[in-house]
């Protein structure tokens, strides 16, 4: 039986945990800096404090969020699907292929090439071999 933390809609989306762990970590940072400034503008009302503390959320976190969703620096790398055809051996298995990395783009290759996790260690290596800089 395999168990998983993630929510089913999750399974079947291509999500980048990367981006999604940082806006996780980007929520909860969010929550003692608007409730410090909430806490200091207090005397001025509650409703004025939470829209005070909320503009100055925005100022701040938009930033930080429109790094997380755009920025290339947290781009996926290597993109995963279920019951593929390995393009190697021709098992049936989860699939991995590398999209990018340094100086390697296969972003908008025509036919991607999906390997199960043995064929897809031995390309990586390969791959290394050529010099192509994978983390």
């Amino acid at each position: 039986m395999e168990f998983n933390i993630f929510p089913p809609i999750l399974l079947f989306m291509q999500v980048n945990f990367t981006r999604y762990g940082l806006y996780l970590l980007r929520w909860q940072a969010s929550t003692p800096i608007l409730a410090g400034v909430g806490i200091i503008l207090i005397s001025m009302g509650q409703v004025v404090s939470a829209i005070v503390a909320n503009l100055i959320g925005g100022l701040i976190f938009f930033w930080v969020d429109r790094f997380i969703f755009t920025s290339q620096t947290l781009a996926a790398q290597w993109e995963v699907k279920e019951n593929i055809v390995c393009t190697d051996c021709r098992k049936v298995s989860r699939g991995y292929r590398l999209v990018r990395a340094d100086n390697y783009d296969r972003t908008d290759h025509e036919k991607p090439e999906f390997r199960c996790e043995e064929c897809s260690q031995k390309k990586t290596k390969e791959l290394r071999e050529r010099g192509i800089k994978i983390e």
